[in-house]
């Protein structure tokens, strides 16, 4: 998937979970310009750090990639 994919994504469940950007960057233990990076397509997560956001957030990396079973 694409960064931009990624960034789209990770930012729409931050948003519906309540979260702020320095609120999730605190809690993956990332700082506030990479997450921004990240959301902003300009940067790829890390395979860990995508798995920190879904387990923070309570989404499926599949809900993340946008994977329809």
């Amino acid at each position: 998937m694409e960064a931009e994919q990624w960034g789209r994504r990770i930012r729409a469940f931050r948003k519906l979970k309540g979260y702020t950007q320095a609120d999730l960057a605190k809690e993956v233990n990332v700082s506030l310009s990479v997450l921004g990076e990240i959301e902003r397509g300009n940067r790829l997560p890390e395979d860990h750090l995508v798995k920190k956001i879904s387990d923070t957030l309570g989404v499926s990396i599949d809900e993340l990639m946008e994977i329809k079973n």
